[in-house]
């Protein structure tokens, strides 16, 4: 894996910085929560991001991580299974249920871990979470996000191609 840099101008750890300003992030060796920062959270405590997930994220925490993927705001929901009418309501209420912002939790943390594969790069990180992947039976990356197991499978794929493993 290559060296990261670190840019003293971007607080350690921030994603968001990272996915806008491709080469400057720290892996998640050192913020392993990191992540957190797609959707706007500060905290990387493991606690307070568990208690922020069952209180419910708010509606903005989808529009940030949505500018973050660069992708439509209703292709978001359908990765982190919320109908659009229910999407609308959620809008109007400016939050999202506990399960809701777990699955978004979910795909800020795959994307985080494509990022990392990507050593930043964060075009080539979204064009590989679109496109089918071997490894994953020629599915999309995002497409297994919708579930729990379906997102572990992203990052078994994502570590072995980490460690030069072809899919």
């Amino acid at each position: 894996m290559a060296h990261k840099r670190v840019n003293p101008a971007v607080p350690h750890g921030s994603p968001r910085a990272s996915a806008h300003r491709p080469g400057l992030w720290v892996g998640r060796e050192e913020n392993p929560y990191g992540y957190a920062g797609f959707v706007g959270l500060k905290t990387r405590d493991p606690m307070a991001l568990r208690e922020r997930v069952e209180e419910g994220l708010s509606y903005a925490a989808l529009v940030r991580l949505q500018e973050t993927l660069a992708i439509p705001v209703l292709e978001l929901a359908r990765l982190v299974s919320i109908p659009a009418r229910t999407l609308t309501r959620r809008k109007h209420e400016g939050r999202l249920l506990p399960e809701e912002s777990d699955r978004l939790l979910r795909a800020a943390r795959i994307f985080s871990l494509a990022l990392e594969l990507f050593e930043g790069k964060a075009e080539a990180a979204r064009r590989w979470l679109s496109e089918p992947q071997v490894g994953l039976g020629g599915s999309r990356p995002f497409d297994f996000v919708r579930t729990e197991i379906g997102a572990r499978e992203v990052e078994r794929l994502i570590g072995r191609l980490e460690q030069g493993v072809l899919a």
